[in-house]
């Protein structure tokens, strides 16, 4: 069984890609890692003015949501422009803020829906560090039942990405919620981060593949282009194929997390026969007999048994409908974080020395990959999970 985006969804990916295509999010990559966060904070409200953000806030607070297959759409583009700034933790905010209530989630998840606000988050059980906690508005933490926003972001931690700015909040803080709200609230924020960051890290796997296929096509070894040679080819095919057999995983996950939104499942998606599966980059016209592809579109050309449509309700395969929303996110984490850092070691490779130049705009891709295959659940601690049931 297989199923697509609506039409809506595409071409809500369709316009992020336009819109972060015109960012040059290799020159705002480099002034956030500077400490310049001007141009990230400048992109960021323009992504809020296309309602990115909003997808994790409900209505009540100015947001759309909950809607995690959007919110998996949007996550895929901005992982394949490699977005800086705590995407992952803003959402995840907005679904524990909203779930804590109080005076806090009327303070700021409109400005989160907005864009206006930017805000990083440590969790119990996810480690000890926030996200580019200098540059955001506000740090939240959890302790138990408690919910209290940081006083400061904290001492900086090295990280693999210059850009990814590691922070470990300042102790104590304001209190802003507290009780079993908290922690249910908490369990699903967490969730929602290891989500996000899936969908960030298929993002960046796709498009370490794409560059890495467009090398291969133009660099030449005795005549012809690399990406012809058996070798290259192979490695280039399993790259590929560990997307492609991510991106169901993350979907599905979507489709899980909205039925345990809404209580209950709603059935299996309309029929479109001869459809694909996701908003990820599919197989197009690829380097001379290396049958791989570099096209980034809104749907990729699909083939099986059965379709239907992606959204609430739908079911996304064998399997997938016995797993909870938390094993499902875990499951999809696992396979999308390795895909996307196993494409950035393909890249590395067949990109040689290159690859390591501070002047290569893909080694911000390189960098990133490994930290978000870590980030809100490592690959080990993920299948455990799933295992867990």
């Amino acid at each position: 069984m297989r199923f697509v985006l609506t039409g809506e969804q595409r071409e809500f990916a369709r316009s992020l890609d336009a819109l972060l295509r015109a960012a040059d999010t290799p020159g705002v990559l480099r002034a956030w890692a500077a400490g310049d966060h001007g141009p990230g904070r400048a992109l960021w409200r323009r992504l809020g003015d296309a309602g990115v953000f909003a997808l994790a806030v409900p209505e009540a607070y100015g947001g759309v949501g909950p809607l995690p297959v959007e919110a998996a759409v949007a996550c895929v583009e901005l992982g394949r422009y490699a977005v800086p700034g705590p995407v992952a933790e803003t959402l995840a905010a907005g679904v524990l803020l909203a779930g804590a209530g109080g005076p806090a989630a009327k303070e700021w998840l409109p400005g989160i829906a907005s864009g206006a606000a930017m805000v990083s988050l440590r969790l119990p059980g996810h480690g000890p560090y926030a996200l580019d906690a200098d540059a955001a508005d506000a740090v939240f933490t959890v302790d138990g039942d408690g919910l209290r926003r940081a006083p400061g972001p904290g001492e900086l931690s090295v990280s693999a990405d210059p850009a990814r700015r590691l922070f470990r909040p300042d102790p104590g803080g304001e209190p802003v919620a507290g009780g079993r709200a908290v922690e249910a609230a908490s369990r699903a924020a967490g969730d929602w981060a290891s989500f996000a960051t899936a969908a960030l890290a298929l993002g960046c796997g796709e498009e370490l593949l794409r560059a890495t296929v467009a090398y291969v096509r133009q660099r030449r070894q005795f005549g012809v282009p690399v990406g012809s040679f058996q070798a290259v080819k192979h490695r280039l095919a399993d790259t590929l194929l560990g997307l492609e057999f991510a991106r169901p995983l993350l979907y599905g996950a979507a489709v899980e997390l909205t039925e345990e939104l809404s209580g209950g499942r709603a059935g299996t998606g309309s029929p479109e026969p001869g459809a694909g599966v996701g908003s990820g980059t599919g197989p197009a016209e690829g380097p001379p007999g290396s049958g791989l592809g570099t096209g980034r579109g809104a749907g990729s050309p699909g083939s099986g048994s059965g379709t239907g449509s992606l959204g609430a309700g739908s079911r996304t395969g064998p399997g997938m409908g016995s797993l909870g929303a938390g094993a499902a996110v875990a499951a999809a984490k696992a396979a999308a974080g390795e895909a996307g850092y196993a494409a950035a070691r393909t890249a590395l490779q067949l990109h040689g020395a290159i690859g390591y130049t501070e002047e290569l705009d893909l080694a911000w891709w390189l960098r990133r990959a490994r930290p978000l295959r870590d980030a809100w659940g490592t690959p080990s601690a993920c299948r455990a999970r799933v295992l867990a049931g």
